[in-house]
C-alpha cells in the first residue's frame, strides 16, 4: 500500500452534520423535492488502536449530542456482516444507520426551486466581476448581467471563494483541490445493501451505486489547483486499494469514460469559514467546507440567515468558525477527511 495512511484526529466540537443528515429525509417528505436520500449507513473500520480511540471518542460525543442510531461494532460483527472484507487487521468500527447518501445535484435543484417558488430571483450563467465597498461596508456587486446595489452579500462561491473574497478586499485561505471518483460496472459479488465502508488505514471508501459500486480515495499526492480533468492513472491506484481491502474487487470492471473529477474547497484546518468578514460589514462567508458541503448545507443556510436577520446564530458558536481564527492561531484541525 506504499505506506499511505489517512490521519484521524480526536473529534472536534464542530458538529453540524447531525443537524443536516436527517434534513434531507424531511426535505423530500414535507417539501416534495427529491434528493435521492438513501440511509444505508456509514461503517468506519479501525485498523489500529489510534483509529479505535478516535471512533470511541466520536461515539461519546455523538451520543452526548443526541444521536440515537450510532453504535460501536466489534471486529467479529464486521466479519460476520461482510465476510468479503479482508479483516485480519480490523480491530472494530463504528456504524450509524441514519447516515447515508444524497444526490447533490438533486438537492441543489430542490433548494433553488423552493427559493424561487418563495420569491427569490435566480440569475443563471452570471459571473460576479467586482464588489464595491464604502465606509459602511458592502455597497454594490458588479456582474456580467448588471450592477446590484446591496448591503448584504453572501460569498458561497465554492472553490472560487478566495477570488470572490479578494474583490471585497478580503484575503481568505481557501484552495481548490481535485477529487476523483470511479464508478464500476455492474458487480454482484458484494451486497448492494451495504453501507458506505471506510478503510481507516488509508482512507479508501466505497458504496453501492446503481448495479455497481462507487470507489473513492483522497490521493495524498494531489496538489491544489483548478484541475477538473480525470487522470486515468488514478484508476490503477484506487483499484489496488480496493482489491487489498475487498479481495473480490480484483474482478471489478471499470470504464474510464464513466469516471469523473470535481473540486473540493479546502481550508488549512478542513473546517468551513462562516460568518461576517471582520473588516467588511455586510460581507458574509460560507466557504471552505473541505468535502463536507452537502452534509452541512442545511445547517449553513440556517446559520447565515440567522446572522443576517438577527446578528446571532443559535445553532452553534459561529465565532469558532470565523475567518480570523487562522490569524489568531485558533485552528480546529480535522483530519478525518474523506
Amino acid at each position: 500500500m506504499g505506506g499511505v495512511r489517512a490521519q484521524f484526529s480526536t473529534p472536534t466540537s464542530i458538529q453540524m452534520s447531525l443537524y443536516s443528515i436527517p434534513f434531507y429525509a424531511s426535505f423530500e417528505e414535507r417539501l416534495g423535492y427529491p434528493a435521492d436520500y438513501r440511509p444505508q449507513g456509514y461503517l468506519f473500520c479501525a485498523t489500529c488502536e489510534k483509529h479505535l480511540a478516535y471512533l470511541q471518542a466520536n461515539y461519546q460525543k455523538q451520543i452526548g449530542l443526541g444521536l440515537k442510531n450510532v453504535r460501536l461494532i466489534t471486529a467479529e460483527e464486521i466479519r460476520s456482516l461482510y465476510p468479503q472484507l479482508r479483516s485480519d487487521d480490523i480491530l472494530g468500527g463504528s456504524f450509524c444507520s441514519t447516515d447515508g447518501f444524497v444526490d447533490p445535484y438533486s438537492a441543489m435543484v430542490g433548494f433553488t426551486s423552493w427559493a424561487v417558488d418563495h420569491g427569490a430571483i435566480l440569475w443563471k450563467h452570471t459571473e460576479v466581476t467586482g464588489i464595491e465597498c464604502d465606509s459602511t461596508g458592502v455597497s454594490t456587486v458588479q456582474t456580467t448581467r448588471g450592477v446590484l446595489a446591496t448591503r448584504r452579500v453572501v460569498n458561497a462561491a465554492g472553490p472560487w471563494a478566495a477570488e470572490v473574497a479578494k474583490m471585497a478586499g478580503v484575503e481568505m485561505p481557501v484552495e481548490p483541490l481535485r477529487r476523483m471518483l470511479v464508478p464500476t460496472e455492474p458487480f454482484d459479488q458484494f451486497p448492494h445493501s451495504a453501507p458506505m465502508i471506510i478503510d481507516m488505514s488509508n482512507g479508501f471508501h466505497f458504496r453501492p451505486e446503481a448495479l455497481g459500486f462507487l470507489l473513492a480515495w483522497n490521493d495524498p499526492e494531489e496538489t491544489a489547483g483548478y484541475k477538473t480533468d480525470f487522470e486515468p492513472g488514478f484508476i490503477e491506484k484506487i483499484l489496488i486499494r480496493a482489491a487489498d481491502r475487498v479481495p473480490v474487487f480484483e474482478n471489478l470492471a471499470v470504464n474510464p469514460k464513466r469516471a469523473w473529477a470535481g473540486l473540493y474547497e479546502m481550508t488549512p484546518d478542513h473546517h468551513p469559514i462562516l460568518g461576517e468578514a471582520p473588516e467588511v460589514p455586510g460581507f458574509y462567508l460560507a466557504n471552505g467546507f473541505s468535502g463536507h458541503g452537502v452534509m452541512h448545507a442545511p445547517a449553513t443556510g440556517k446559520i447565515l440567515s440567522d446572522l443576517i436577520l438577527t446578528g446571532k446564530a443559535d445553532l452553534l458558536d459561529v465565532a469558532q468558525l470565523g475567518l480570523n481564527r487562522f490569524a489568531e492561531g485558533r485552528m480546529i484541525k480535522e483530519t478525518a477527511l474523506l
